[in-house]
């Protein structure tokens, strides 16, 4: 693709967020709360599912969920080619998980000519990272202070715009896309779908962060497949816990 013909990849910051409901249950929330989401769920769906029903959807608004896992990813040219360094930033305590990423980005992104890149990231990773930040009153890095921008203003790598040639009509999942361009995926983990349900009632960090981590791996290799370059060998990704 000619738009990223001339961005170095070592430049970019690949990343991928999971996020979960603010409460295991309906149930659990604050009177005022449960009031604002039934507001919110009834503009969610046409039948006539209680907000209890729908409240599993409630991770993906940024008003109602909140961020327990980010993943990231590097490139780094050697002599044998490229390396992926991917990590992740997990817990249960979003401030925290915030402060790490925004520290990150400050310290090794600070801005021009450094980017960010997500599958599907102008229209939520992007933005639900921010609000999150200004909710948790953590100063927004340069990279994510975007208010006021439309879409396509927004400097960030959106795999999921760049497949669209311009189409606004449809989505086309991560998953998806690796399978069209032969990108072996993981078919023994959970999908997004599942993420509250194996944070809530699994109680299980550990499996939603290897699952974050393979999702970047895979945007890696989507995003080299767009750029016409070669894919990184299993042998060239490394996994970090730090």
């Amino acid at each position: 693709m000619e738009i990223l013909k001339n961005i170095l990849v070592e430049n970019v910051l690949f990343l991928d967020i999971e996020t979960v409901p603010a409460t295991a249950d309906f149930s659990l929330l604050p009177l005022e709360w449960k009031g604002l989401w039934e507001k919110k769920s009834k503009t969610l769906t046409k039948t006539d599912e209680s907000p209890e029903a729908l409240y599993n959807k409630a991770g993906i608004y940024a008003e109602f969920g909140k961020i327990v896992c980010i993943g990231i990813g590097v490139l780094r040219r050697g002599k044998d080619g490229l390396q992926l360094r991917v990590k992740s930033i997990r817990g249960h305590n979003e401030h925290e998980i915030l402060q790490e990423f925004a520290a990150l980005l400050e310290r090794s992104f600070p801005g021009n000519p450094h980017l960010l890149c997500a599958h599907n990231g102008k229209e939520f990773d992007f933005p639900f990272i921010a609000r999150r930040m200004m909710i948790n009153g953590i100063k927004l890095p340069k990279l994510l202070d975007l208010s006021g921008k439309k879409p396509w203003d927004i400097p960030h790598i959106d795999t999921m715009e760049l497949w669209k040639f311009g189409d606004f009509k449809s989505f086309t999942s991560l998953n998806l896309l690796a399978h069209l361009f032969g990108i072996p995926t993981p078919k023994d983990d959970i999908d997004g779908s599942m993420v509250w349900s194996v944070y809530w009632q699994e109680d299980d960090l550990e499996r939603i962060a290897r699952y974050c981590v393979k999702d970047v791996v895979t945007l890696v290799q989507i995003f080299l497949k767009f750029k016409g370059e070669k894919s990184i060998r299993d042998e060239d990704i490394v996994i970090t816990e730090a």
